[in-house]
């Protein structure tokens, strides 16, 4: 029997889609603390190279980790998709991504063996969840998309009607008629657009959110006895962002689900 461990869960992301991962893990684990840091200076992540992701998640990781966290969540999928390794290797801690947890929910959901990955051009272009799944079921046919729009759409709160509609319907036209029956939201604001995506891909589509496979992870870390769980008490969240707070707090509600009460800004640049 392990003991109860009291220390944070630290998660970070490129800005404010990470909440949606946060979500799922208070749903999952309703009693760990968590510390949050948005990189809200240096976003979106999804355009940028391999190297640079590497370099900030990396720097993401020292700063949560100076604030003693048991486990690191990578809520971001582009930063999962190219930095896990460099951070597995150089960390003490667990480190849980969302491109494995999600490919392998959506590897045992799907029935055809076809499955649909939207996500940002970075993380498509990676090949990270084509990957993943592939480890996770050999045969699989992988369709993937990028969708780069879907992220100002979900930030402006354009979550509904016409505007993303069509926006959806221009993405994924190109996927339907191929016999896919699973769609992996390889990013953490696709969640908020869950409505019209699935009214676009039809009643019957299975949609997997990959900050809740996520969270799922985490709760399989703890029941493997590789971290252990924070055990009954008063849990505490803190947030924190590289660029001045007022835009993620302002939006943090639709991906939360509440409003972030205040984030306080931090230099990772410095010390």
């Amino acid at each position: 029997m392990h003991s109860f461990d009291r220390r944070p869960l630290g998660v970070f992301d490129s800005g404010v889609g990470g909440l949606t991962v946060l979500r799922s893990l208070r749903a999952r684990l309703p009693s760990e603390s968590i510390i949050y840091l948005g990189d809200t200076a240096r976003v979106p992540y999804g355009t940028k190279s391999a190297s640079v992701v590497t370099r900030y998640a990396q720097l993401n990781a020292a700063f949560l980790t100076s604030l003693d966290v048991k486990l690191l969540v990578v809520a971001c999928n582009t930063a999962s998709a190219v930095a896990l390794p460099a951070l597995r290797a150089t960390l003490g801690i667990p480190v849980v991504g969302v491109i494995e947890p999600g490919a392998q929910e959506a590897a045992a959901l799907t029935r055809s063996g076809v499955v649909g990955v939207l996500g940002t051009p970075g993380t498509i272009r990676s090949g990270a969840y084509q990957r993943a799944l592939g480890a996770a079921r050999s045969g699989l046919t992988v369709l993937a998309q990028a969708c780069p729009l879907f992220v100002p759409l979900a930030e402006e709160g354009w979550l509904g009607g016409d505007v993303p509609r069509l926006v959806a319907r221009s993405y994924l036209s190109p996927l339907l008629g191929q016999g896919m029956d699973t769609v992996v939201l390889g990013c953490t604001h696709y969640p908020l657009l869950r409505g019209v995506l699935q009214e676009v891909l039809g009643q019957k589509m299975a949609l997997v959110d990959s900050g809740e496979a996520a969270a799922q992870a985490v709760a399989a870390v703890f029941q493997a006895g590789t971290a252990s769980e924070a055990g009954p008490g008063t849990r505490t969240e803190r947030f924190y962002v590289t660029d001045v707070p007022d835009r993620f707090i302002e939006v943090s509600a639709r991906f939360l689900g509440s409003s972030v009460p205040a984030a306080e800004q931090v230099d990772l640049a410095v010390g």
